[in-house]
């Protein structure tokens, strides 16, 4: 059976640093990407990554503008899944929870050079890419050692 599914995610920005969730994916492994999940009845996309975000991570955030949206496809349960993920740009404004420990492993904030060693998928080296342009860092340059787990 094919399966449409649309999901919106954030990518969320302290200055120079980005906020990443651990997950683990379909195959067990343990990965590092960005909150995003399905939108809910009712829901705009913009309210769905805003309630992802402060789901999975705890933080609050302002979307600061639409992102890339991707897609791509996979195979889960016999079924053909293909999906479609809309990524805004956001602004920390706080931490008003915790994490949501069924689904999260563990968050943490890094500088955008430490973001790019860690996401593996190619959307999320994809955005990390975009912001290193934007930012005009060179991933040559050597990266902070001011990273923190939370």
């Amino acid at each position: 059976m094919i399966v449409s599914e649309f999901s919106c995610g954030g990518v969320i920005l302290d200055g120079r640093k980005v906020l990443l969730v651990q997950v683990k994916n379909m195959k067990g492994k343990k990965i590092w990407t960005f909150p995003k999940g399905h939108i809910e009845a009712g829901e705009t996309p913009r309210q769905a990554a805003l309630r992802e975000v402060l789901e999975e991570t705890g933080y609050k955030a302002i979307i600061v503008r639409p992102m890339i949206r991707v897609k791509y496809a996979f195979t889960f349960q016999g079924n053909y899944i293909k999906k479609m993920v809309q990524w805004y740009l956001m602004k920390k404004l706080g931490r008003i929870g915790k994490h949501d420990a069924s689904e999260i492993l563990a968050i943490r904030w890094v500088s955008l050079l430490k973001a790019h060693e860690l996401v593996q998928y190619p959307s999320d080296i994809r955005l990390v890419d975009m912001l290193l342009a934007s930012l005009n860092i060179s991933p040559a340059e050597e990266p902070t050692h001011d990273d923190e787990d939370n």
